[in-house]
């Protein structure tokens, strides 16, 4: 399936399964993808954070890549997440994850360059990247390189897909007029989904939609609509299971992917498991919502 030209475009990154001796359970990972193809969720970011990438090998980010695409069989489409201030490393990373099938590749700006040394970068990579791609503020720092100005120069480099932003709306709220028009603009988080529909988004990569698609998607629909008043009552919904989730971090999302059914979801050691007491309050989140 090629890559969307409809909006809204809701993808999430995926939590990585592991077996009970910490390996990467490919398996279940399969099975896992198998089960979100039940859903409208339209792809895959793979190598992330949340997938606990900087806890991987790069054999292991590289067959996550190939396993993923591989279950969903051009059924969606496949992100692979890279986080590297080197040009040469991410390219080379580029062209590993294209050959294992990745669609796109999402890049971190990277921290601690200045703005001009960030444009150096994103020209270099988007030159001679295989595959088209998306450009991710969330830096986690103040560097001087996140100015809306050096953003909005980078994703309008040619082969750039689109951009997803940092949680700081007043600082996209300065960024999205720069994007040109065909750049998609994705929101970063389930609790601010309505919100940057307002903004201007048109679709959104968070983790909320790997465990309630349906409910993001209908959300960023409504506010492509206009129909922002009948956003609140979902918002308000995808905004607590936000604030109860994201309460674990990383631990919570694969608490409540093993709720659900999703195999594999313990993370990876030394990070720890989610206590019985805060399965529970997942579990009565999730319930509250209808996910479960």
């Amino acid at each position: 399936m090629p890559i969307p030209n409809q909006d809204p475009i809701i993808v999430a990154p995926t939590p990585t399964p592991f077996t009970a001796d910490g390996s990467v359970d490919y398996d279940a990972l399969t099975r896992n993808i198998h089960r979100w193809l039940e859903t409208p969720l339209s792809g895959f970011v793979l190598t992330t954070a949340n997938g606990e990438e900087h806890s991987l090998s790069e054999e292991e980010r590289e067959e996550i890549v190939r396993v993923a695409s591989q279950a969903h069989g051009g059924s969606r489409f496949t992100i692979a997440g890279i986080d590297n201030p080197s040009e040469r490393e991410t390219l080379r990373l580029a062209e590993r994850y294209a050959n294992a099938g990745a669609d796109l590749i999402r890049v971190r700006i990277p921290r601690g360059l200045t703005p001009a040394a960030v444009e150096h970068y994103f020209d270099a990579v988007t030159s001679n990247s295989a595959v088209p791609v998306v450009v991710i503020h969330q830096t986690f720092d103040d560097s001087p390189a996140t100015t809306a100005e050096v953003v909005g120069k980078v994703c309008s480099l040619p082969n750039v897909f689109g951009y997803i932003t940092d949680h700081d709306l007043r600082f996209e709220g300065y960024v999205c007029p720069l994007l040109i028009q065909d750049r998609r603009f994705w929101i970063c988080n389930g609790a601010l989904l309505s919100y940057g529909a307002l903004l201007g988004a048109n679709g959104a990569c968070m983790w909320l939609g790997n465990i309630a698609p349906k409910l993001c998607i209908d959300i960023m629909q409504l506010g492509l609509d206009d129909s922002f008043a009948q956003t609140r009552p979902l918002q308000a919904i995808a905004t607590h299971l936000d604030e109860v989730i994201m309460k674990y971090g990383l631990a919570g999302v694969k608490a409540a992917l093993d709720i659900m059914g999703f195999e594999g979801m313990r993370p990876r050691a030394p990070l720890a498991a989610v206590s019985e007491s805060g399965r529970l309050e997942i579990s009565t989140a999730l319930e509250a919502a209808g996910v479960v």
